[in-house]
């Protein structure tokens, strides 16, 4: 096994095996928005030591992502798309407006 290979399975190791799923949950639009700027939500797995594990299409955080299963009646849990409500579209627009604000004076 690589040495970088080697360090993320015991680091995937020590933090996950042994662990138990308390909760599984899909993040709601205006929170996959806010906290990660993302459209889609993903099946969030809670774990019994405050550990989330949020899924995403990539390793970069760019969207979120499906788990998938060998389980024959749930193949994949899949990421939702519904819609970001307006109220947070606006909080959205003045958070990046403000940014703009301060970085043009700054």
């Amino acid at each position: 096994m690589h040495t970088k290979n080697k360090y993320w399975h015991d680091l995937v190791n020590k933090h996950l095996v042994g662990r138990t799923i308390i909760k599984a949950q899909w993040l709601i639009p205006d929170e996959a928005h806010r906290l990660l700027m993302w459209d889609y939500q993903p099946l969030e797995l809670f774990l019994d030591n405050g550990t989330i594990i949020t899924p995403s299409c990539d390793d970069e955080g760019n969207n979120a992502g499906a788990l998938f299963t060998n389980v024959k009646e749930l193949p994949c849990c899949p990421v939702f798309r519904d819609a970001v409500s307006d109220k947070e579209m606006i909080r959205h627009k003045k958070e990046m407006e403000q940014m703009m604000k301060e970085e043009k004076h700054g």
